[in-house]
């Protein structure tokens, strides 16, 4: 399909023992063809992906996995389109929550239930439960997870220097707007975003609700109880972002940057912060103009910090659980395929290439990059974690979650009627 642009791969054998491919070797009929569509557009995370896709048909002889690429905003615009369509692909990236119920909900996934349990649950006991948890609904596993992360602040410590800012001492959201504005005071744009995809903004308004309800006022608010998503804790998020985007923290044309965009700009040294994932000490380094972007040495992390008051707790995470979904019909093989690409040994290379954190058991304790341990520790004593709005709360939702945060932080709507709005929504898909 001509809005797929297929990655085309290095042709060479590459060596692997069959041992360790015989858990997930299956018998192929001829010329199977594996559609992979996925959103990775980092050449050293596709070179290894290559490899292993290498080493996959190498063991299963007549399979064929066919990597395809959508970008991220392209891929939410075109998914549900290509899913009806003649290009369907075997298996895509997916965020679980609630677009993965609205998936299913269509019928074009297949349960993964019965693989994982296969061979006396020999995949399935090679994840941690609480991902297969989290892509479970209704009893019936419909993606194979594949990684979880958090979205923390990374910092240039050399432009807080120059500010005279400790972001150590970044704990509570006073202590973070007086960064801001000592920051601008020096000449130093405080923030990168890319409001231009809108969803890099939802961070701000995610969190601070998160921070502002605590757990149990959000889980109240999914519940349907009160006035939801538009009772006080929601709106006071809202005020809390309008306060941020009254001090311009972002560069100048934000609100038309793109993601990339944005994580160029923090790996220029052109901004002081940006609010990212835990792979934000590769992708700044790939997004930069000159292609190294900020030296590791150089990047500081700090949670999302608290509010005085407020039940929101410093070990409360905002943050994804990704993996890959199957369709209805494709070739029994995706299955095989899954569990290899989530295996010990596969995982731990992703892991050292992509410096992201598998879902698989064992894997994030032998993490040795500094920056990605700091995402991987604050995983490790959360206290509770909460999916992406956009894609918890369903795209339609997660649209209007998106919408909002960036009207509200650029001055286009007041916290209320933001908050209003979210609610009308969420009681419209849930009546």
């Amino acid at each position: 399909m001509s809005v797929i642009r297929k990655w085309l791969r290095n042709s060479a054998a590459v060596a692997v023992s069959v041992a360790a491919l015989t858990a997930t070797t299956v018998t192929a009929s001829a010329d199977t063809t594996i559609k992979w569509l996925h959103l990775e557009n980092q050449e050293p995370v596709i070179a290894l992906w290559n490899q292993i896709v290498d080493e996959y048909e190498q063991a299963n002889p007549g399979v064929t996995v066919d990597m395809q690429f959508l970008e991220n905003q392209a891929f939410k615009a075109k998914l549900p389109t290509l899913l009806q369509s003649s290009e369907v692909p075997s298996m895509f990236y997916t965020w679980g929550g609630g677009v993965l119920k609205a998936q299913e909900e269509t019928g074009v996934l297949r349960d993964i239930t019965p693989a994982l349990d296969a061979n006396g649950g020999q995949w399935r006991n090679q994840l941690n439960a609480s991902s297969i948890d989290g892509m479970t609904i209704d009893g019936k596993v419909w993606a194979a997870p594949a990684q979880t992360g958090v979205v923390s602040f990374f910092y240039n410590k050399e432009l807080f220097d120059q500010a005279g800012v400790d972001g150590t001492q970044i704990k509570t959201w006073d202590d973070f707007i007086a960064a801001v504005k000592k920051l601008k005071d020096a000449g130093i744009t405080p923030i990168a975003g890319g409001g231009g995809d809108k969803w890099p903004l939802h961070f701000y308004w995610s969190y601070l609700a998160m921070r502002e309800a605590g757990k149990d006022g959000f889980a109240a608010a999914k519940a349907g109880e009160g006035d939801g998503f538009a009772g006080e804790p929601f709106v006071k998020a809202g005020e809390l972002a309008a306060e941020l985007g009254a001090l311009e923290p972002f560069q100048n044309g934000y609100l038309g940057a793109t993601w990339n965009d944005a994580l160029a700009t923090y790996g220029d040294g052109r901004a002081a912060m940006i609010l990212s994932f835990e792979s934000t000490g590769r992708t700044q380094a790939s997004n930069a103009t000159d292609g190294k972007g900020l030296d590791p040495s150089n990047i500081g992390i700090f949670p999302f910090p608290t509010v005085e008051g407020a039940p929101g707790v410093v070990t409360d995470n905002l943050g994804g659980l990704t993996g890959w979904a199957v369709t209805a019909d494709a070739p029994a093989e995706t299955e095989g395929f899954l569990e290899y690409f989530t295996s010990p040994d596969v995982a731990k290379r992703w892991s050292a290439v992509a410096k992201t954190i598998p879902v698989t058991k064992g894997v994030a304790e032998t993490i040795t990059d500094p920056l990605l341990k700091i995402s991987a520790d604050a995983l490790s004593r959360e206290t509770w974690h909460q999916n992406y709005l956009d894609q918890d709360l369903g795209p339609n939702v997660g649209a209007v979650v998106n919408d909002m945060s960036v009207a509200i932080m650029s001055g286009q709507i007041s916290p209320e009627d933001a908050a209003q709005q979210i609610q009308d929504t969420f009681e419209l898909e849930n009546m």
